[in-house]
């Protein structure tokens, strides 16, 4: 591991600091920026500072303090505010995923017990499903105006607390705020049955923040421009509530079919992603590029003569990749990715044109990074290094030294919500959080995840087979598009075959093949994939079957591949 040293921080206990600071130290960086009339228009601190005292105080005057308020909505300026208000003073926050369904979104507010629900109009059509179902549901919420009595409206909401402030109201601005306590409840990804409720204070986050930027530097002056949903921890975390702590601007992409134009239009300097979206980056520019032997024979000149001058400390990439900046807004510098591993080529392609990339890996109950690479100290093919203050070592290692992943510190959940027997399976007495992720610690200390535990499949021999090893090769062909690893219990052989069932790539495989081909040649070719995979495996990794799959997968609403 490299002895560098750390980039300073501002220390905070609470998100009431995170936004007093933000005020004290960088007034003059908008905190958002929202598109308004065709434009993106700057929101400065001052008036997120205000909105969030006016909401908060205009809340307690509603309900008692330790209420329960969930955010039903897309993201938009008003989420943001709904979630300090809710924090600093009224009790707990519930993000809520946009996308289930209906019975979804009922159960999720009846078991957190919710007491608030503000929510856009967009889905006034859930709304108007439950009113009446949860027990707890006192007041509804909408962020924009509508004709009924059914609903508060936001904006009324603001101008109250501020009434109730300019009479002297402190109830909110004053509020203790117990950092220890659960703040936040987030539901795992999953179906109604199987999501877990997990408790995460804001002592988890502040130490998560501080450990982050001191790891990975952002600069005030930053824009990031916010594309994933705000109800999951990264964005949450990274994408939003580090934007204020750090001082920088989080521009609000409009949704992802936006992205393009979006990107444009606000120039952003950082974007966090997650795989998917910077494949389809890669795919779009590689697909450019090899259409034209002309500028890809270019492409690649440059690319050589780039690497060649940066070791001479001579950065020439903006000049060389102009084109390619400019699809990205020309201000592009950091791209952040997590959520599952990515091709290590990827992330060298973008760093070769001059966009540093690097990836991270965290989960909810770890508030939710817990290792990262450094923009100093990084390995590719590596989830990162341990976050500051955290611990993570491997249990029970094999020869290989690859075991479980359990992680101990201060960003550590407090516990599934009323699920005591979840709770104890994954924290033991201790306090280590077993992760279920597998794989090992390298000399550098570097954390390399190998596969999940529920996921890897027993060979009778006693051999642990990891299908994410064997899908992660399998996509890094371009006629793979998704696939899914799996054991099948083979009864002649009494023992457990390794099956591939593939989703391909449709335009690389008629490009391939030709229009409309047959399933039989479309096998054929996908076995062809896999014989060479195969040359990479040990024997008792090999795939024995394949499997044409017609239909993406099925997914989750992380884009995540519905295993089981």
């Amino acid at each position: 591991m490299k002895n560098l040293p750390l980039y300073e921080v501002t220390k905070i206990n609470d998100f009431r600091d995170l936004i007093k600071k933000r005020v004290k130290d960088n007034p003059d960086n908008p905190v958002f920026l929202e598109k308004s009339e065709g434009v993106y228009k700057p929101i400065m601190p001052s008036k997120y500072d205000k909105d969030i005292d006016a909401l908060g105080t205009s809340f307690l005057s509603l309900v008692s303090k330790g209420s329960r308020v969930a955010i039903l909505s897309e993201t938009r300026y008003e989420w943001y505010v709904t979630y300090l208000a809710a924090t600093n003073g009224t009790g707990c926050i519930v993000p809520l995923d946009k996308e289930l369904h209906t019975e979804e979104i009922e159960n999720m507010l009846d078991r957190a017990e919710v007491d608030i629900l503000v929510f856009s109009k967009s889905k006034l059509d859930v709304i108007k499903k439950i009113i009446g179902k949860v027990p707890t549901l006192k007041y509804l919420v909408c962020m924009d105006k509508i004709d009924s009595t059914d609903y508060l409206y936001f904006y009324d909401l603001i101008e109250k607390g501020n009434s109730l402030l300019a009479s002297g109201n402190r109830d909110f601005i004053d509020a203790t705020i117990d950092t220890e306590s659960m703040s936040i409840l987030l539901f795992t990804s999953g179906t109604t049955s199987k999501s877990k409720a997990v408790m995460l204070s804001q002592k988890n986050i502040c130490s998560n923040l501080m450990s982050m930027f001191s790891m990975l530097y952002i600069d005030p002056k930053d824009i990031f421009m916010s594309v994933l949903p705000l109800h999951h921890t990264y964005e949450c975390t990274c994408g939003f509530l580090g934007q204020v702590y750090r001082g920088s601007t989080v521009a609000i992409c409009e949704g992802l079919r936006y992205i393009t134009t979006n990107i444009k239009e606000c120039k952003p300097s950082c974007v966090l992603m997650v795989p998917a979206m910077i494949e389809m980056f890669y795919r779009g520019i590689m697909k450019k590029l090899n259409s034209d032997p002309k500028l890809l024979k270019k492409f690649k000149f440059g690319r050589k003569l780039s690497n060649f001058l940066l070791k001479l400390k001579i950065d020439v990439r903006k000049k060389l990749f102009k084109d390619i900046h400019e699809n990205f807004g020309g201000n592009l510098r950091l791209l952040i990715v997590g959520g599952a591993p990515v091709d290590p080529e990827i992330l060298q392609f973008f760093q070769d044109i001059g966009i540093f990339t690097c990836q991270g890996y965290g989960l909810t109950e770890c508030s939710p990074i817990l290792a990262l690479n450094r923009d100093k100290d990084y390995k590719n093919h590596a989830a990162g290094l341990p976050i500051i203050g955290t611990e993570v070592k491997i249990l029970n290692p094999d020869e290989d030294g690859i075991g479980e992943f359990i992680a101990k510190g201060p960003n550590i959940f407090l516990g599934y919500y009323k699920n005591d027997e979840a709770t104890a399976e994954a924290l033991d007495k201790d306090g280590w959080y077993h992760t279920g992720d597998l794989g090992y610690i390298d000399a550098d200390g570097f954390c390399i995840i190998t596969g999940r535990k529920k996921n890897v499949i027993i060979a009778k021999n006693g051999k642990n087979v990891f299908p994410e090893e064997i899908e992660y090769l399998l996509g890094l062909n371009p006629l793979v598009q998704e696939s899914v690893v799996s054991g099948v219990h083979n009864e002649q052989k009494d023992d457990i075959i390794i099956v591939a069932t593939i989703y391909p790539n449709m335009d690389e495989m008629e490009a391939k093949l030709g229009k409309n081909p047959s399933a039989d040649a479309i096998t054929k070719v996908l076995e062809e994939v896999v014989d060479t995979v195969n040359e990479k495996l040990s024997s008792y990794k090999k795939v024995k079957r394949v499997v044409y799959r017609d239909t993406e997968f099925e997914k989750n609403t992380s884009r995540k591949i519905k295993r089981y």
